[in-house]
């Protein structure tokens, strides 16, 4: 017993400890927000203010920094979930030899460095006349975020029933009808899941951006360089409100899982 009771405690301590790792970063993050030192600090407390709120909302070039990393990270949705999605379906129907060398080339952007990838990207498309802007970061960060999201649904695909898609066949179902009711409704929540992995890993990227953002200045770019030249609890504002969001959404998703879970039950 005392031997189950010494795991069980450093069971709870490992989770105490493993959560504060976590949370307790943003939650100084969040307090240095209220602070009305200059610095984006907690130490020393200056006294209580909302102020930073201010700075923020005054701060052009900071939002239109976030809305250039808003629109690549939507670009590299659009681009790295497609290729991702026919990359895993491609896999999936190799058998030969060569399947681990195409695993392991098409893995190997993840094993890249970041500054080498965006300084490729921006001397290869050079040749052809682009600089650089928001296209070709959409394009430097896609070519590894795809393999992000073909790992995901190859995963998915692992589980998969090949005997439904063959029977879907048999009785008359094209490829593409095949596809749309058997197997893209199966791998729904691999999809999603890449969908959020791809637009965050976008979002905050900041190796590859670098070099190939040209003068758009994204959000990342544009905080680093705000460290050089002086940073403000302004950015603390900013993480606060980007946290609140994520958590609204995040509890909005749980209630409506929770309501389809419910329906199911009463269904049955």
């Amino acid at each position: 017993m005392s031997s189950q009771r010494f795991l069980a405690f450093g069971l709870r301590f490992y989770v105490v400890i493993f959560f504060a790792y976590l949370f307790l970063p943003l939650l100084i993050m969040a307090a240095a927000t209220f602070n009305d030192s200059r610095f984006p600090t907690v130490t020393p407390w200056d006294g209580t203010t909302l102020r930073w709120f201010g700075e923020l909302a005054a701060d052009g070039g900071m939002w239109q920094a976030l809305g250039n990393s808003l629109i690549v990270a939507t670009g590299v949705l659009l681009v790295a979930v497609p290729i991702g999605i026919a990359t895993a379906l491609f896999l999936n129907t190799v058998s030969s030899r060569a399947k681990p060398f195409l695993y392991a080339l098409i893995l190997s952007p993840l094993l890249t460095p970041g500054v080498i990838i965006g300084i490729s990207t921006l001397i290869f498309w050079r040749q052809f006349g682009v600089s650089g802007g928001i296209f070709l970061t959409v394009l430097g960060q896609a070519t590894f975020i795809a393999a992000y999201v073909m790992l995901m649904v190859t995963a998915r695909l692992q589980r998969f029933d090949r005997t439904m898609e063959r029977a879907a066949l048999d009785l008359g179902a094209s490829q593409w009808q095949m596809f749309r009711r058997i197997l893209l409704p199966y791998l729904k929540p691999a999809l999603y899941s890449a969908a959020v992995i791809a637009f965050l890993q976008s979002f905050e990227n900041y190796n590859t951006t670098l070099f190939v953002v040209g003068y758009d200045t994204t959000l990342t770019v544009y905080i680093a360089s705000k460290v050089r030249t002086g940073l403000t609890p302004a950015v603390n504002a900013l993480g606060l409100i980007l946290i609140l969001i994520t958590v609204l959404f995040a509890v909005v998703y749980e209630l409506k899982r929770r309501r389809e879970a419910a329906r199911l039950v009463k269904g049955v």
